[in-house]
């Protein structure tokens, strides 16, 4: 588990970590009958994954 952990840097831990809690907060908005408020928290968890897939392409092209 912690070998795992250790592959990410801080920065990107930070960026998992708010990825889950977006995907949280999401379920609970939609639970509690605010569908759109759902679904418009929930599109930003793939965006901040796509930033940490942006941000590594550009350290490995340099």
């Amino acid at each position: 588990m912690f070998k795992f952990i250790k592959l990410f840097r801080p920065f990107e831990l930070v960026l998992l970590v708010l990825v889950l809690v977006t995907i949280v907060v999401s379920e609970l908005f939609f639970f509690n009958d605010e569908p759109l408020k759902a679904v418009f928290l929930g599109l930003w968890a793939p965006t901040i994954l796509l930033f940490i897939l942006i941000f590594n392409q550009k350290k490995k092209e340099l």
